[in-house]
């Protein structure tokens, strides 16, 4: 049976920690189904791919401001973790049919949560967001094959770790975004035209219903039971 740790609000140093944790744990319990989180993040917190620098972060204005800087196990570019969901999926490669590409992985995991969506009436499609050159190192503006988008516009974005045969996938469901925020943060302005939040699809979804949908998901697209 898969394991569901429940929504639950934690600094992003605990966050991070935890992921990282359970990733460990999977590995040293040799665990053969997914263990599945949902988290929140208080207070607001930059997350920093494993090889990304502080070279484009304001420190100044998140040490002002209560915003917290952590380092993530996965890839990926920076992220304002604000109004969120966040989930983790760790589970074995061979828990997947195609596990053994990153590509192919990213795509199963993702086929369950767009297939937890479907609960909550929006059509979710991997990749397809708008893309836009730029240097700019916030993540949810640049469209990759791990994107989850609404639209052509970017609402999901995941990252991935691999060790031991096991896969950490963690990723940000955006509540909203505050867009003057971010260009503080990451010193470059910002475009609305290629991210789209769960406040601007429907206002009246709560994150309960959110993390329900996404249950549902997985459980219908892996054939899991929960305990």
């Amino acid at each position: 049976m898969a394991k569901l740790i429940d929504y639950k609000v934690n600094t992003g140093e605990i966050n991070m920690k935890t992921d990282s944790e359970i990733l460990e744990s999977a590995i040293k319990n040799k665990e053969k189904e997914p263990i599945i989180r949902f988290y929140g993040w208080s207070p607001k917190c930059v997350s920093l791919g494993r090889n990304q620098t502080l070279e484009h972060i304001n420190i100044n204005y998140c040490s002002q401001n209560n915003i917290d800087i952590v380092k993530r196990v996965t890839g990926g570019r920076g992220l304002l973790h604000d109004d969120e969901v966040t989930y983790s999926f760790v589970c074995p490669i061979e828990f997947l049919h195609s596990g053994e590409s990153v590509i192919q992985s990213y795509k199963e995991i993702s086929s369950a949560i767009i297939e937890g969506f479907k609960n909550i009436d929006i059509t979710l499609e991997i990749g397809n967001s708008k893309k836009r050159n730029t240097s700019f190192d916030y993540c949810m503006l640049l469209s990759t094959g791990a994107d989850l988008s609404y639209n052509g516009k970017k609402l999901i974005g995941s990252a991935q770790y691999r060790k031991n045969n096991y896969i950490l996938q963690h990723g940000s469901i955006l509540f909203s975004y505050n867009q003057k925020l971010i260009e503080k943060i990451f010193n470059e302005k910002t475009s609305s035209e290629t991210i789209i939040s769960i406040n601007e699809i429907n206002q009246n979804l709560q994150r309960k219903d959110i993390i329900e949908a996404m249950k549902k998901g997985f459980q219908k697209y892996f054939s899991i039971s929960y305990y």
